[in-house]
């Protein structure tokens, strides 16, 4: 149980890192994301975002298993 958690923790970060990184290309802020702002109220939802890391994901998971 120990290691699961320490390699859970490592690719949590791991996934920070590269997500900090996407946001300088423009990841999380594209065009088909959903953003409401009302007052002191925020909401973010990353469609556009979510649907091109799930084809890049998809595509390097296809490539791995050939």
């Amino acid at each position: 149980m120990a290691k699961f958690l320490i390699i859970a923790g490592l690719v949590m970060v791991g996934l920070g890192l590269l997500w900090m990184v996407g946001e300088r290309f423009g990841l999380g802020r594209l065009p088909g994301d959903i953003v409401v702002e009302r007052g002191n109220f925020k909401f973010y939802f990353p469609l556009a975002t979510s649907l091109i890391l799930s084809v890049v994901i998809s595509l390097l998971l296809w490539l791995f298993n050939r």
